[in-house]
């Protein structure tokens, strides 16, 4: 990106305090399965085919990927059913997006900060994530294939302060929870010297998202106060973020709340476009959506609003007032010089190779030219410090990363040249807050740090770099003068050094062959941490192939092969799960138990083929005929049974008798013989006598049998009269 792009997503955060933040031991970052996955993508070799494959390790990642990719593709088109599909429906950045997203909400579902409501926070951002993918859709924009990752990653940036800050920012909560006049960005801002808009940014900058798509994310939350001209892209892309924002508000807040959250909404609704009746539909539509995703992500979602059940006099929206532009939120889009990551003091940079680790803000730095590395000179007499006994390093051809920091020209010079020479690449500094920053950015394997550092001197810049975790694995020579080893004070400035962080020390003026051994130890140091680091590695991956194995296997035990249903089991526990949902939010909750007429005789007399092209024909009409919302399972040989979020008696009487009216119009075996479907339906509905999921399912078992005394009926214990009644 350029330094241009580089201001106008990030704003006023200091490019060098976002790089110290993100460099934080707890920075929230992908892991396991999603960070092999985000490395792969970043890989310009990678095909689509190789890509799709590597999915196939995480089945559960690959079925969410698959779900958002025909949310994306609309209801017009055919379904995505295969990987290779999806991602080229989404896009390999909206991939990485998905990859990030869903793997911080399993890693970081509860953490250290009191105040932060984590399970609100990721059913807020799973709404969120849905209302976005369908109002683009609605609007028929361009970005409706990264609007899901946009969604889910919107506000990120709070996550990450609150798990780095903990204390501090419960602190900035509660505040704000007594003082809602004060701006999070604000608080956040003077707090940490950065905001989670930013922190957002940058983050979805690493997924390769849309320049668009990250300035709405980090600007949609004042979008109602800037200065845009009406229907232009950014004003519909941050209005579309805030409406799904207000859309998500509303699930997730309490149900006395829900009617107070929606003038705002429609008024949203109406600087897009849409009319009430056509935001209602589509909110309605999330709503249900966001239904259906909870369990398969195991957010908790509570009760779902019902947006069909306000009056339509309620959702006239008030005229906006006019907007009066505001010069201090909009945005410098005028060139600015490219930005240097240590703006104190020039970098010199000897030839860095690449470093493999989690990419840090992507900053466009400009040095000066490498120098490339000069050919290793043969060993020279130690009296000529310049040319210092060849490292096994360069006689190796294993060049370790350097970096020189102190404030003598003189003394850095001959130590780069000396150290280039003996084929490692080579870096400095020429101070010690300069050294950190640029510690911080390079990561270097050894570093020569001058005791005397202008600015910080060699002691605080250890303390300060062991802060970080990429600075903990760094081995560190401090450079000392002859004097520092006599008299009691400067012992106790070398332990002070020692326990700072300090691995080894050398006494100025350096000796060509003591530096040299002084490297091969640090080489060796250095080496083993290496080493360590790919075998916990190597053991992340072997632990996360076995997950991905186990979750398999898990998907296999919960499905019944025949029908691709859930199977019993998997009944079993999303019953328990919707009854507890149920309970908290006090919806109804019903179920039907589902039985084919006839199925023996069909068996005995047509055969076992026969009866199994049945079973797949009725499961598959019964799906059509259900709700979004409504799950179907096979329970046994010829028995089903659906459960029924948010549904009362009445509702699923009705909707059974569509599932019989239809199953009733089937061809059975052969259309010769004139044989036509017949299924018995039982219908139960959760009440005040109803003490637990078991008992829910006896009710319906006793409806079914009372429907099997006529066939081809549905029927209710619960009410005595059955709905519909053919002759046998």
């Amino acid at each position: 990106m350029t330094s241009e792009n580089i201001d106008l997503t990030f704003g006023s955060a200091p490019l060098d305090r976002l790089q110290e933040i993100r460099a934080m031991e707890d920075f929230p970052v992908p892991k396991g399965p999603a960070m092999a996955l985000i490395r792969l993508t970043q890989r310009e070799s990678t095909s689509l085919g190789v890509l799709a494959h590597a999915l196939k390790a995480d089945p559960v990642f690959s079925v969410r990927l698959i779900k958002v990719a025909n949310g994306a593709n609309g209801t017009e088109k055919p379904p995505v059913v295969s990987l290779r599909d999806a991602v080229s429906v989404l896009g390999v950045p909206a991939v990485r997006g998905l990859a990030m997203g869903f793997s911080l909400l399993s890693n970081h579902r509860s953490g250290k900060c009191g105040s932060f409501d984590y399970p609100r926070f990721w059913s807020h951002a799973l709404a969120r994530a849905i209302a976005l993918q369908l109002l683009t859709g609605a609007t028929q924009r361009a970005e409706a294939e990264e609007a899901f990752s946009v969604g889910l990653l919107a506000r990120a940036g709070e996550l990450a302060l609150a798990e780095l800050f903990p204390e501090q920012y419960a602190e900035i909560l509660e505040r704000r929870r007594q003082e809602p006049s004060h701006r999070l960005v604000d608080l956040e801002q003077q707090a940490f010297g950065i905001s989670h808009d930013a922190l957002t940014a940058s983050m979805l900058l690493d997924c390769g998202l849309p320049e668009d798509c990250i300035e709405s994310a980090k600007l949609f939350e004042g979008c109602e106060e800037q200065s845009l001209e009406k229907g232009s892209d950014p004003f519909v892309t941050r209005h579309l973020l805030a409406l799904a924002d207000r859309i998500a508000d509303i699930c997730v807040a309490p149900q006395d709340e829900w009617r107070r959250l929606m003038p705002r909404l429609f008024q949203l609704g109406s600087r897009l476009g849409f009319d009430a009746p056509g935001l209602i539909a589509t909110c309605d539509r999330i709503a249900h959506e966001w239904r259906e995703w909870g369990p398969t992500v195991e957010v908790d979602i509570g009760p779902m609003p019902h947006f069909e059940d306000i009056p339509a006099e309620e959702v006239e929206p008030t005229p906006m007032p006019r907007v009066e532009p505001v010069p201090a939120i909009a945005v410098d889009t005028s060139p600015v010089p490219s930005v240097k990551p240590v703006p104190a003091t020039e970098v010199v940079t000897v030839h860095v190779p690449p470093v493999e680790a989690v990419p840090a803000p992507r900053v466009e730095a400009v040095h000066k030219p490498s120098v490339e590395a000069a050919p290793a000179e043969p060993p020279a007499p130690p009296k000529q410090a310049e040319k210092p006994a060849v490292t096994p390093a360069a006689r190796s051809g294993q060049g370790m990363r350097i970096l020189v920091v102190g404030d003598q020209e003189r003394m850095r010079r001959q130590l780069c040249d000396a150290l280039t020479a003996a084929g490692h690449s080579v870096s400095e500094a020429a101070n010690g807050r300069q050294g950190l920053a640029t510690a911080l950015e390079l990561r270097p394997q050894i570093m020569l740090v001058d005791l005397q550092s202008g600015g910080m001197d060699g002691i605080e810049l250890t303390d300060s770099l062991r802060q970080f975790k990429v600075g903990r694995g760094i081995y560190i020579l401090l450079l000392t003068g002859t004097n520092l080893l006599s008299g009691t004070d400067d012992d106790e400035k070398l332990v002070q050094a020692f326990e700072a962080g300090v691995d080894d020390f050398l006494i100025m003026p350096i000796k060509p062959r003591i530096l040299a051994a002084r490297l091969r130890a640090g080489q060796r140091v250095v080496t083993l941490q290496e080493d360590l680091a790919r075998e916990q590695e190597e053991i992340r991956r072997i632990s996360a192939e076995l997950s991905a194995t186990n979750q398999q296997l898990q998907a296999v035990g919960m499905t019944d092969m025949l029908t691709g249903c859930p199977n019993h089991r998997a009944a079993m526990d999303r019953i328990q799960q919707e009854w507890a949902m149920a309970t908290r939010s006090q919806r109804p909750l019903s179920c039907m138990t589902i039985e084919i007429d006839d199925f023996k005789r069909i068996n005995d007399v047509h055969g076992h083929a026969a009866g199994d092209t049945v079973l797949k024909l009725v499961a598959s009409v019964l799906k059509d005929e259900m709700r979004a919302q409504d799950v179907l399972a096979r329970t046994g040989g010829n028995e089903f049974m659906v459960i029924c979020p948010d549904t009362t008696l009445e509702a699923a009487l009705a909707c059974a008798e569509r599932m019989r009216a239809v199953v009733e119009t089937l061809p059975i075996v052969s259309a010769a013989e004139n044989l036509r479907g017949s299924v018995s339906i039982g219908v139960a509905v959760r009440d005040a006598a109803t003490a637990d999921p078991e008992a829910l399912i006896r009710l319906a078992d006793q409806s079914v049998y009372l429907a099997k005394r006529r066939r081809n009926t549905v029927a209710t214990v619960q009410s005595r009269l059955p709905v519909s009644a053919v002759s046998a």
